[in-house]
């Protein structure tokens, strides 16, 4: 069901985007399993301490779990908030959305490896609990960039493709133009999260700045880049309406 016309007294350029997914749906409700499911997954390994030092110990992967629960918990509020957008139910949302499922589990275990190997940089280790080195080389440290930034890639471009395959659903959703038009500036901002993480990928795999993490530190380039992007959509959207 979506919200009523929004007042002629409200200027074009200031009106909210029109919720049309009101109400969970089957799919809603699968997806939130799945990714409940995945949240479980990055604390399956976690045992309950029996002893003092093991509580001691056990502590450092909650700093882990905090880092990596706090991004899965990001996807899944990009995830609602396209279905509260939309509230899209068809073939094509479906698979798009399975699609994303299937890439969030895939992209469970990278992630809290990545996040794993944050919190020892933090707390000072740099070793397993046996000993062995958690990244034995560069070349392994390139290899879990590669890894870690396929998920990366691959989850921001589906979540870009259902805001297109929305975009194209004008008619059907009753989209005006700056509804379609703010539902393809998103699609293009989560293209641009797909794009640094290719490039990434790109740096890993030729081995630039791995001794200092740069495939890492180019993430950092969201900020300016997503910045950037949506002062030059917010103006174009001015003129749209004006």
């Amino acid at each position: 069901m979506s919200e009523p016309e929004p007042s002629p007294a409200v200027p074009a350029k200031h009106r909210k985007f029109r919720l049309r997914g009101r109400e969970v749906v089957r799919v809603e409700a699968f997806s939130d399993a799945v990714f409940a499911f995945a949240a479980t997954l990055l604390v399956v390994s976690l045992e309950v301490p029996k002893t003092f030092a093991e509580l001691q110990a056990s502590l450092h992967g909650f700093l882990a779990f905090g880092l990596s629960f706090t991004a899965l918990l990001a996807i899944w509020a990009v995830h609602n908030s396209f279905f509260r957008r939309f509230g899209l139910q068809d073939r094509m949302t479906v698979i798009l959305n399975s699609a994303l499922l299937f890439v969030v589990l895939f992209y469970v275990y990278p992630l809290k490896f990545v996040a794993v190997s944050i919190s020892d940089r933090l707390l000072g280790e740099s070793r397993m609990p046996g000993g062995e080195a958690r990244i034995a080389s560069f070349h392994d440290l390139g290899t879990l960039f590669v890894i870690y930034g396929l998920g990366f890639v691959a989850v921001f471009f589906c979540i870009a493709l259902l805001y297109w395959h929305a975009a194209r659903q004008k008619e059907t959703l009753g989209l005006d133009d700056l509804e379609r038009y703010d539902a393809l500036t998103t699609c293009h901002h989560y293209l641009l999260f797909a794009a640094v993480g290719l490039l990434s990928m790109a740096m890993a795999w030729a081995g630039v700045g791995l001794k200092v993490g740069a495939p890492g530190w180019i993430y950092a380039l969201l900020g300016p880049l997503c910045t950037w992007h949506g002062s030059w959509r917010a103006g174009r959207r001015g003129r749209l309406v004006g």
